[in-house]
C-alpha cells in the first residue's frame, strides 16, 4: 500500500466526503486485525485510520494537499507534543488518535499568533439569523427589491469584537497554557482517542485580560438595527426562504459571519388565487353572453387579455389561458391562468327584457309562473 493517503484508501484526490467514508469502511473491514489474514494487517489498518482522520477533516486535508505527504508527516512528528493531558504523540500514536493537535503543527508552517480568539481553530462561524418579509402577489410576479430592517448582533465598534480594551493588561491563560484549547486523551480497545475543545477559561483567546469592554461588557458584540436590500426574485412562492450570505451574527476569531435567512410570505390577492405557478380567477358573465358567446376582457397580473366565451357556455365552466400565470423561478416560462365563469342572474328587469325572456321560455315549451319568479327558476337550472 502506498504511503499517499489517497492511495491508502483507493480514492481520487477530488473524492467527496461520502466516497472517502465508503472507501474507508471497505478497507477497514478488509484489514481489521481481528478478521484479516494479512501478516501486515495491523500496520495497514493503522494507515487506513490515519488516512481517514486527515481526509475527513477539511482543514487537515487542505494542509495535506498543500504540503504534500512527506512534509505533512514531518510536521506531524514535530507537533507530537503534550500539553499536560497525557503522553505525546502524533497521528501515529494509535488508530484513532493518533490525531494530534494539527492546528499547532500548521502554525509552525503558516504562522498565527497565540493571542487572537480562535486563532488555533480557524475561528468560529457566526450563527444564522431568521426573519420574515411580506410581499404582495404583484411583487412576487415581477420580482422586487425590498428594504428590510432587522435587529441583529454586530461586532462591538469600541473593541472590534475582542471583548476588552486594546491596551488592557493580559496574562497567559493557565488553564490551557495559552493554546486556547484543551485536550483530553483516553485509551480505547482500538487505541488512544484525543479530543480537543475550546478553553472555557479564556474563550479560546489563549490569554486572560484584566479589563472588559464597557460597551459590550466583554461579549464582543452589541445589538444594532440594520437596513438591508433584499432581492426578491420573480416567481417566489409563499414560505420559500432567501439566504443573504454574511448578514447574520458575526463570527469569532476570524470565522466567517453567519447568514440571514429571509422567509417570504406572499399575501392573498383580491382577484387571483395562486396554485403553485398557476393562477385562478372567477369571472362573471351575463346570461346572453353565455347563450350567444362573446369576447371578454380578462385581468391578468400583466394587464388585460381577451378571451373567447363560446356559444352555450355553462355556469361554472373553466377556461385555460396558457402562460398567463406566475413566472417560474430561474426563468423557465410561466404557469397558466384558469378562468372560471359564472353566469350572473339580474335582480331586476325592465318591461322589454321581461317580455323577451318570457317569450324565450314559452318558445322552449316552459310554463313560467311570473309571480313565482322567472329568474329564480332560471338560476336554479344552472
Amino acid at each position: 500500500m502506498s504511503e499517499d493517503f489517497y492511495s491508502v484508501l483507493g480514492v481520487e484526490r477530488d473524492a467527496s466526503e461520502d466516497e472517502i467514508k465508503q472507501a474507508y469502511r471497505q478497507k477497514a473491514s478488509e484489514y481489521h486485525p481481528d478478521v484479516s489474514d494479512d501478516p501486515n494487517a495491523e500496520e495497514k489498518f493503522k494507515r487506513i485510520q490515519e488516512a481517514k482522520e486527515v481526509l475527513l477533516d477539511d482543514e487537515k486535508r487542505r494542509m495535506y494537499d498543500q504540503m504534500g505527504h512527506e512534509r505533512f508527516k514531518q510536521a506531524d512528528k514535530r507537533g507530537a507534543t503534550d500539553d499536560g493531558g497525557g503522553r505525546g504523540g502524533g497521528m501515529g500514536g494509535g488508530p484513532f488518535g493518533g490525531a494530534g493537535d494539527m492546528n499547532d503543527i500548521f502554525e509552525q508552517f503558516f504562522g498565527g499568533g497565540s493571542g487572537g480568539r480562535g486563532s488555533r481553530s480557524g475561528g468560529q462561524q457566526g450563527a444564522d439569523l431568521k426573519t420574515r418579509l411580506s410581499v404582495d402577489l404583484e411583487d412576487a410576479y415581477e420580482g422586487v427589491t425590498k428594504q428590510l430592517t432587522v435587529t441583529r448582533p454586530e461586532r462591538c465598534p469600541e473593541c472590534s469584537g475582542e471583548g476588552h480594551p486594546p491596551d488592557a493588561d493580559s496574562r497567559t491563560c493557565s488553564a490551557c497554557n495559552g493554546r486556547g484549547q484543551q485536550r483530553t486523551v483516553r485509551q480505547t480497545p482500538l487505541g488512544r482517542v484525543q479530543q480537543t475543545q475550546t478553553c472555557p477559561q479564556c474563550d479560546g483567546r489563549g490569554r486572560v485580560y484584566a479589563e472588559t469592554c464597557s460597551t459590550c461588557r466583554g461579549d464582543g458584540q452589541v445589538r444594532n438595527e440594520a437596513t438591508l436590500q433584499v432581492e426578491v426574485p420573480a416567481g417566489i412562492q409563499d414560505g420559500q426562504t432567501l439566504r443573504m450570505n454574511g448578514e447574520g451574527a458575526p463570527g469569532e476569531g476570524g470565522g466567517r459571519d453567519g447568514d440571514l435567512l429571509v422567509e417570504i410570505a406572499v399575501e392573498d390577492h383580491d382577484e387571483f388565487e395562486r396554485d403553485g405557478d398557476d393562477l385562478r380567477h372567477r369571472m362573471a358573465i351575463s346570461f346572453p353572453q353565455a347563450v350567444f358567446g362573446d369576447t371578454v376582457e380578462v385581468p391578468t397580473l400583466d394587464g388585460t387579455v381577451e378571451m373567447d366565451v363560446p356559444t352555450g357556455t355553462q355556469s361554472g365552466e373553466t377556461f385555460r389561458l396558457r402562460n398567463k400565470g406566475m413566472p417560474r423561478l430561474q426563468g423557465r416560462g410561466h404557469g397558466d391562468l384558469y378562468v372560471k365563469v359564472q353566469v350572473v342572474t339580474p335582480e331586476s328587469l325592465n318591461e322589454e327584457q321581461r317580455e323577451a325572456l318570457e317569450a324565450f321560455a314559452e318558445a322552449g315549451g316552459e310554463e313560467i309562473d311570473v309571480d313565482q319568479g322567472f329568474f329564480e327558476k332560471l338560476k336554479n337550472s344552472f
